[in-house]
C-alpha cells in the first residue's frame, strides 16, 4: 500500500508541501519502509523550505542511524538544510566533516554564506573550490557574485567576472543576470549596461536589476527612463519590476510618473499583487499623499508584514503619530508578528509627536514581548526622541548604555537635537565622537558649524570650515526640487540658472511684502554667515526651499497642492515662511524633507512646530 509513498514525499518536498512530506516520512518508518539517500535528501529539502531546524535535526540524526552520513547528495542536502534554517555554524560543520565533497556541496556553502550576508567567508570557499581544483559552474557564479554584491569592490568583482569569462560563462543568461546585479550593487552602473546591452534573452529580471540599480546609485530620471524603454522594446514588467519604479517614483516623489505607474499596474492585473500593493502604498506615502496611501492599503485583498509595515511609516513621517500606534494595534490584532522595521516606524511615529513615555515602553516591549535585539536604527530612534523632546542629558546618559560602540549616526542624532534646543556644550562632544567614526562626514561639520552661528561664536564657525577644508571635507549644498509636468526643477540657494528664474525672484518679492504685513520677521539665525542684517534677509529669502515653492505658484494650476522636496532638513525660516505663504496663496504647500513631511495649511504646519 506504500508503493507510492516514496514519489509522493519527492513531490511534496519539491511543491512546497513540507509539513505533508514530513508527515509521510514519519509513516513511512512507523511501518518499517526504509529510507534511501534520495527520500532524505526530499525531506532535509522540506525541512529547508519551512525552516523547521529542529524536525532538520531530528532527520540528520535519523541518516546518521542509516548510514548515509558520509553520502555527499544527502550531505549537501543537510548543508543546504542548515544553511536555509539559518545555523551556518551547523551547515560549515556538516561541509567540512564531508569525507569528499563536490561542486554540488561547495555551491551550497557558498550560497548559504552569501544569502547570510557573509560574503568573505563565501569568497574564501570560492578560492579553497579553486585551488583543489574542482570547477565552478553557472551556480556557483551566482552566488559568488552575490557574495561581490554584498562587500560592492570593484577589483573582487572584476576578477570574478575575469573567471567567468574564462570558464566560459558569460554568455549564460543566469550569470549574465548576476553580473548586472553585481555591478549595479557595485555602483559600477556603465558595466552593468555593458552586460545588459550583451544579453540577447531579456526577461523582466535584468530590466528589474538595472531600473533597481540606477535608483540605488542615485539615477533615479535614469530609472525612469529605463522603464519606459522597457516598455517600448516591447518587455514585459512583473510584480518585481513595478515595485522597483515604484520605488524609483517614491525616492523622487515623482507622483506625476507613480500615477502612470499605477495605470498601467491596473492595465496588467498587479493591483492585486501584495508586494505591488506594499509599494504602492510606499509611493503614494513618499510623494506626500498620504490619503491616497490608506486608500491603497484598505483595498489590498490580504495584507503582510511589509504593507502593515509601509503604512505605519508612512504615517510616522507624515507627523500621524497616533494613527501609527493604532495601526500597530490593528496589524498585532490580526495576528501579524511585528519585526525589526515595524518597531523602527513605532518609535520614529513617537519621536516625531513627542510621546517619549510611549517610545520607552515600545522599545522594551520589542525585546521583551518579541525577542527582537535592538539593531543601531532602534537605539538612534530613541536617542532623536529624547533629542527632540529636550531632554539631551537624558539622550546622551544612554547613548552611554548602549551595548556596542555606538556609530556617528548616533552621535550626529544628539548633535542635531542639540542644533533645535542651541547646547553647544553636548554638541561638541557629540560632534567629537561623530567625527572620531566618520571624520568626512560633512554633515556633522555643517552641524556644528551650524550650532556656532547661531550662538554668534564666529571664530569657531571659522575653525570647523577650516578644518573641513584642511581635512578634504565638503558640505553638500541644500537642495529643493519640484515636479512639474514629468519634469524635474532642482534649485540652490541664491539659484539663477533656471530659465524663469526673473519671475520666480518677482514673485518672492511680492510674497514677502505681504508676509511682512502679515506679521512674518524673517530668522536671521538661519542665515549662517557674519554680515548686516539686510544681507542675511536678503540671503533667506532665496533659500532653496523658498525658490522651489515661488517656481510652483508661478507654474502649477492655483487649486492643486505644491509638493516640494529638500536634501536637507528644511530652514527653520523657510518653515515659518511656509507657513505665511500657505495663508497668503489659500494653496497646501507639502515639504518633504530629509527627516519627514510638512504639511502647510491656512497658516498651520502638521507638525506643530515639533520638529
Amino acid at each position: 500500500m506504500f508503493l507510492w509513498a516514496v514519489p509522493s514525499l519527492i513531490w511534496y518536498a519539491q511543491n512546497g508541501f513540507g509539513e505533508q512530506a514530513l508527515d509521510l516520512f514519519c509513516r513511512m518508518q512507523s511501518v518499517g519502509i526504509y529510507p534511501s539517500q534520495f527520500t532524505f535528501a526530499s525531506v532535509l529539502k522540506a525541512c529547508a523550505s519551512r525552516a523547521i531546524l529542529e524536525k532538520g535535526k531530528f532527520v540528520h540524526a535519523q541518516l546518521i542511524k542509516f548510514g548515509y552520513a558520509l553520502d555527499v547528495f544527502v550531505g549537501s542536502a543537510l548543508v543546504d538544510m542548515y544553511a536555509k534554517c539559518e545555523s551556518m555554524e551547523d551547515a560549515c560543520l556538516v561541509f567540512e566533516k564531508m569525507t569528499r565533497q563536490n561542486v554540488v556541496s561547495y555551491n551550497t556553502i557558498i550560497a548559504g554564506y552569501a544569502h547570510h550576508g557573509n560574503a568573505v567567508d563565501a569568497l574564501k570557499i570560492f578560492s579553497q573550490m579553486l585551488y583543489i581544483p574542482m570547477k565552478p559552474d553557472v551556480f556557483t557564479f551566482a552566488s559568488v557574485l552575490s557574495a561581490c554584491a554584498i562587500l560592492a569592490t570593484a577589483d573582487q568583482s572584476l576578477q570574478i567576472h575575469a573567471h567567468i569569462i574564462k570558464n566560459g560563462f558569460d554568455s549564460s543568461v543566469f550569470v549574465g543576470n548576476a553580473l548586472v546585479d553585481m555591478y549595479s550593487k557595485c555602483g559600477s552602473m556603465d558595466n552593468a549596461r555593458k552586460i545588459f546591452d550583451s544579453m540577447s534573452d531579456l526577461s523582466a529580471i535584468p530590466w528589474t536589476t538595472m531600473i533597481s540599480g540606477y535608483t540605488q546609485s542615485g539615477y533615479g530620471e535614469e530609472a525612469l527612463k529605463f522603464f519606459r524603454e522597457m516598455q517600448w522594446s516591447g518587455g514585459k514588467p512583473d510584480e518585481f519590476t513595478f515595485s522597483s519604479a515604484l520605488s524609483t517614483c517614491a525616492s523622487l516623489a515623482a507622483m506625476e510618473h507613480g500615477n502612470h505607474l499605477y495605470a498601467s499596474i491596473i492595465k496588467t492585473g498587479f493591483e492585486s499583487d501584495i508586494f505591488v500593493g506594499s509599494s504602492l502604498v510606499d509611493m503614494y506615502s513618499k510623494c506626500g499623499k498620504i490619503e491616497d496611501a490608506f486608500k491603497i492599503f484598505h483595498k489590498l485583498p490580504e495584507r503582510n508584514v511589509v504593507s502593515w509595515n509601509a503604512m505605519i511609516t508612512g504615517c510616522a513621517q507624515h507627523g500621524l503619530g497616533k494613527k501609527a500606534l493604532k495601526l500597530f494595534e490593528q496589524m498585532k490584532q490580526a495576528g501579524m508578528k511585528p519585526t525589526h522595521v515595524t518597531f523602527i516606524g513605532v518609535l520614529y511615529a513617537c519621536s516625531h509627536v513627542g510621546l517619549v513615555d510611549e517610545g520607552s515602553y515600545f522599545f522594551e516591549m520589542m525585546t521583551q514581548a518579541y525577542g527582537i535585539i535592538p539593531r543601531v536604527e532602534h537605539y538612534t530612534c530613541m536617542v532623536d526622541l529624547l533629542g527632540r523632546a529636550g531632554r539631551l542629558y537624558d539622550a546622551e546618559s544612554f547613548i552611554y548604555k548602549i551595548p556596542f560602540e555606538p556609530g556617528a549616526v548616533v552621535w550626529r542624532s544628539l548633535l542635531s537635537a542639540c542644533r533645535v534646543h542651541g547646547n553647544v556644550e553636548i554638541a561638541e562632544r557629540a560632534a567629537g565622537f561623530s567625527l572620531k567614526h566618520e571624520p568626512q562626514e560633512a554633515s556633522t561639520y555643517v552641524l556644528l558649524s551650524n550650532i556656532y552661528s547661531a550662538a554668534g561664536r564666529w571664530d569657531d564657525v571659522a575653525k570647523v570650515r577650516n578644518q573641513m577644508k584642511e581635512n578634504g571635507v565638503k558640505k553638500e549644498p541644500g537642495r529643493s526640487w519640484i515636479e512639474v509636468k514629468n519634469r524635474v526643477h532642482v534649485f540652490t540657494a541664491e539659484d539663477r540658472s533656471h530659465p524663469q528664474m526673473e519671475d520666480i525672484y518677482a514673485r518672492l518679492e511680492i510674497l514677502l511684502g505681504k508676509m511682512k504685513m502679515a506679521g512674518y520677521m524673517p530668522d536671521t539665525t538661519f542665515a549662517l554667515c557674519d554680515v548686516e542684517h539686510e544681507q542675511k534677509e536678503s540671503y533667506l529669502l532665496y533659500h532653496s526651499e523658498k525658490l522651489a515653492i515661488a517656481f510652483g505658484l508661478i507654474s502649477t494650476p492655483i487649486w492643486t497642492p505644491i509638493r516640494i522636496i529638500k536634501n536637507l532638513r528644511v530652514c527653520g525660516d523657510c518653515h515659518t515662511a511656509a507657513k505665511f505663504i500657505s495663508m497668503i496663496v489659500q494653496r497646501e504647500i507639502v515639504v518633504r524633507d530629509v527627516n519627514r513631511f510638512h504639511h502647510f495649511k491656512d497658516g498651520q504646519c502638521s507638525c506643530g512646530d515639533y520638529w
